[in-house]
């Protein structure tokens, strides 16, 4: 077989096009399992440092620390809720209970004129609506429920091909990398190394924004439900803090406890109704939340990734409507990434070299800013400088003048023989 035989570029261009046609195809094709792909991905990408950590800072191998990491992190995500739900399973139907008690009253009371002095206020279709919703809840069509069933059965699997992916993403992300990186032809491979490290910086940059974001939720909300008297405010405010990873389910799953843990307890010295409490608590919720939304998120993503507090808003609003709670989360450091690459292209487009800088300083905190340099004055260096020189010499030394010259030596004497 003879080896040496290659190609013509006419035909590897051909080949080469051909694949990458049906690269795209394929991603059009499987659109929801790269969805998902994508969310196995991020999640292990959360949890790597933790495996990071465990193998620069003990003996274990990377196995081991991607077991002990992934299962801990498996049984605080399904274990935890799992041995909860039958502790708060009669809270809960006391809860619901309660709704449409709530519910059926209001109904009864909209069906009636509601009369406010000499006005009379007809809102009998609302009462009709509302006892229609209730209805609908309680009793729906069996081909509803079949269709609930099947949503629910296409989520679980999912969801375990999600399970599977972090850890094969977790275990064997390095050699995936070698791999990639292998198909890259040997004088551009340093430059795309060089690449990846930068987009990495840009993520481990949005990472450390979303922690400090996380921080300062769960502070305010745990200080919050201190003041209101809500029982478990430092749980319900780590929660808080933990949610808000997760645009729009995560605040909603927040709230929900929050309110249900208010309507059961009620406040500790807010002398109101149950009901009343977790009105305030809900609607305070709300309020926080958005501010954390429009104002508090795009200024420390902005300045996580080196992007404008206004555009960081307009692309999280944007992926919000297109891609929803995925997009939402996942915009930021995509977009920066893109900047990252397209000044790559322009500058090698444009034959200059591949990167503007070292790239030491991208995306981390400047020294400056950690630690300011002190600057010292002529007189300080002087009086350093003297401080140091006895300390050093057992004799004490001058220092030289600027208009003095270094001592001379006498040469040596001329022997003759």
């Amino acid at each position: 077989m003879n080896n040496d035989a290659q190609w013509s570029p006419a035909f590897r261009y051909v080949v080469g096009g051909v694949y990458f046609v049906a690269f795209v195809a394929f991603l059009f094709y499987a659109h929801d399992a790269i969805r998902n792909l994508v969310i196995a991905a991020f999640v292990a990408y959360l949890i790597n440092p933790a495996v990071v950590y465990l193998t620069s800072s003990t003996t274990m191998t990377r196995r081991t620390a991607v077991n002990l990491v992934y299962f801990s992190s498996l049984i605080l995500l399904v274990g935890v809720p799992a041995t909860l739900a039958p502790i708060f399973y009669d809270e809960v139907q006391v809860v619901v209970q309660d709704l449409l008690d709530i519910s059926t009253q209001l109904s009864a009371t909209l069906m009636e004129p509601v009369k406010i002095g000499t006005l009379v206020f007809h809102l009998e279709e609302w009462g009709q609506s509302l006892s229609q919703v209730q209805g609908d809840i309680l009793t729906p069509l069996p081909e509803e429920a079949l269709r609930w069933l099947e949503t629910t059965s296409l989520g679980f699997l999912w969801f375990l091909i999600i399970l599977v992916s972090v850890y094969i993403f977790l275990s064997e992300w390095h050699r995936m990398r070698e791999k990639m990186f292998s198909f890259v032809l040997p004088p551009y491979r340093a430059e795309m190394e060089e690449l990846y490290k930068r987009i990495r910086r840009v993520w481990m940059a949005y990472l450390r924004g979303q922690i400090v974001l996380m921080i300062i939720v769960g502070v305010v909300f745990t200080v919050l439900w201190l003041g209101m008297g809500i029982p478990g405010a430092l749980v319900l405010g780590v929660l808080a803090g933990l949610f808000t990873l997760v645009p729009d389910v995560g605040p909603f799953i927040a709230v929900s406890i929050a309110a249900g843990v208010a309507l059961l307890e009620g406040s500790t010295w807010i002398d109101l109704p149950n009901f009343w409490i977790a009105a305030i608590v809900v609607a305070t919720y709300l309020v926080l939340i958005n501010l954390k939304n429009f104002f508090l998120r795009p200024i420390i993503m902005g300045r996580s990734v080196h992007m404008h507090e206004g555009l960081v808003f307009i692309v999280i609003m944007i992926a919000t409507i297109l891609e929803g709670i995925l997009g939402a989360l996942l915009v930021v450091p995509i977009v920066a990434s893109v900047v990252v690459i397209s000044g790559y292209i322009q500058r090698r487009v444009l034959g200059l070299p591949p990167f503007e800088d070292d790239g030491d300083r991208q995306f981390v905190a400047p020294p400056e800013a950690i630690k300011p340099r002190r600057k010292w004055t002529q007189k300080e260096r002087e009086e350093r400088l003297n401080s140091k020189n006895d300390s050093d010499s057992p004799m004490p030394v001058a220092p030289l003048q600027a208009d003095s010259q270094p001592p001379s030596h006498p040469a040596p004497k001329k022997i003759n023989k």
